[in-house]
C-alpha cells in the first residue's frame, strides 16, 4: 500500500525525518553518510521530502510484514488485475 505524501505530512517531524534518515542510510553502501555533518544530513532530508513531494519517491507499506520503507517509484510493483 502506499502512504500518499498529504499524510506524510500529518506525522510528527522527527518521525518522517527519521524515516528519511534510513532510506538515505541504505542508499550508501560505503558507509560514508555517517562522515556527513548535521547541516549536510538536513539538507539530504529536505532534497529527500521534495522528491517524496513531487513523486519520485513513494512510501510503501507492506501488510505482509507490517514494515515501512521509502522507494522510488520505479521500484514499486504495481499488482495487476487479471482479466481471464
Amino acid at each position: 500500500m502506499l502512504i500518499p505524501f498529504e499524510a506524510l505530512q500529518q506525522l510528527p517531524p522527527d518521525t518522517l525525518n527519521n524515516l528519511i534518515k534510513e532510506y538515505l542510510f541504505t542508499q550508501v553502501e560505503d558507509g560514508s553518510f555517517g562522515q556527513l555533518n548535521d547541516d549536510q544530513i538536513q539538507l539530504a532530508i529536505e532534497k529527500c521530502k521534495q522528491s517524496l513531494k513531487q513523486g519520485e519517491l513513494k512510501v510503501e507499506y507492506s501488510e505482509g510484514d507490517e514494515s515501512i520503507a521509502i522507494r522510488h517509484k520505479d521500484q514499486i510493483i504495481y499488482p495487476t488485475a487479471d482479466f481471464d
